[in-house]
């Protein structure tokens, strides 16, 4: 385990609530997602190290699965549960943990691609274990996809596996990326977007390219991929520091961006949080006005992936970090105050979906 020297380690700051208005729900199979995946999980040798494996088995990939998809087809959800297991690994044995360089990350990720693309082809003298998880994971959802389904989920994955390796390429460098840069790395990068594309299989939902090509729905996905993206680093940045000397993440960008120390860049990512969070309710309500029934479920579906993904890592030991400053009087979650600035961040990467809102208001 690699150990944060000890001038990082005052920078530990204490929990921050979060605010999500998005009624909870968990799918009944969440113990048993959880004990088959681990059992896939093992089996597929994906972690040599004996102590990342345990940690691993302690992540209740069910729980994340069952959490952020309550409804749906248990075979379905049980790819989903598989594919959790190997971004968790991937994110800690090839890039947070391992400081691999871009050029590594350009050759893992063209290679999953390719898995990914062509999964009955003959896997190359390179493939990687994880590699060979993920076309396993590939073949089985041939069986409960579409074929556009198929090909929505394979470009999710291109977005994906682009963001790890621009990613990497911040890890190697003396300095930390722009605020804008970030927000858009790191909502590739998190994984979310093969995620949400999973949606549609896991409910079993037909929707046309025009609907979720629309501007809302767009912004909507993207909103759903950032606020897990900055929840996620809300919540782990004691233990990438403590584990890894690792500060590519929204408070330490947010520190260098506007020269202010890291409890001050919390309070400001909350702020910005929050911000996304009332414009993504507004713009789901406004969306649902004139969306069909199986669009009500995909846009109803994001919501509930912000929402279970905050109740999975509320109590997921993989966040706990010995010593870490304790939370405040607020507790995990928070109302928020009666007045919120509803004006779009000023970032150009993200600021178009404020102009979503048809009345401006």
């Amino acid at each position: 385990m690699t150990i944060a020297p000890q001038q990082r380690l005052v920078q530990q700051l204490p929990a921050a609530p979060f605010y999500c208005p998005v009624p909870p729900g968990t799918h009944p199979a969440a113990a048993s997602l959880n004990e088959a995946t681990v059992r896939w999980m093992l089996q597929q040798h994906m972690d040599t190290d004996e102590q990342q494996r345990r940690r691993l088995t302690l992540c209740d990939f069910g729980g994340l699965t069952a959490s952020t998809m309550p409804y749906g087809w248990i075979e379905p959800l049980t790819l989903m549960a598989r594919l959790h297991a190997v971004l968790f690994s991937l994110d800690d044995g090839l890039c947070d943990e391992s400081y691999a360089t871009a050029g590594l990350l350009a050759q893992e990720t063209g290679r999953i691609m390719r898995a990914v693309e062509a999964p009955y082809a003959a896997p190359s003298s390179g493939e990687s274990t994880r590699t060979a998880a993920l076309r396993s994971i590939r073949l089985d959802l041939a069986r409960h996809a579409t074929p556009v389904q198929l090909r929505r989920w394979t470009e999710a994955m291109r977005v994906y596996t682009s963001g790890l390796v621009w990613e990497a390429s911040w890890r190697s460098s003396p300095g930390l990326p722009s605020l804008d840069d970030y927000v858009t790395l790191w909502m590739r990068a998190i994984g979310m977007a093969p995620s949400t594309a999973m949606i549609e299989i896991a409910g079993g939902l037909t929707l046309a390219d025009e609907e979720l090509d629309d501007p809302r729905i767009r912004a909507l996905t993207e909103m759903a991929w950032t606020l897990v993206s900055w929840d996620n680093d809300l919540y782990s940045r004691n233990k990438e520091l403590l584990r890894a000397d690792d500060d590519l993440n929204l408070i330490d960008v947010l520190a260098q961006e506007y020269g202010i120390d890291a409890l001050r860049a919390q309070q400001e990512a909350v702020v910005m949080r929050d911000r996304v969070m009332v414009l993504f309710m507004r713009l789901r309500e406004r969306a649902l006005r004139d969306a069909g029934p199986q669009l009500r479920q995909y846009v109803n579906g994001l919501g509930q992936f912000v929402r279970g993904h905050l109740d999975w890592a509320s109590v997921c030991p993989r966040y706990t970090v010995p010593g870490a400053p304790a939370a405040g009087p607020d507790g995990w979650w928070k109302r928020l105050p009666a007045v919120v600035d509803q004006d779009p961040l000023p970032l150009p990467s993200i600021s178009w979906w404020w102009d979503q809102l048809d009345d401006g208001q």
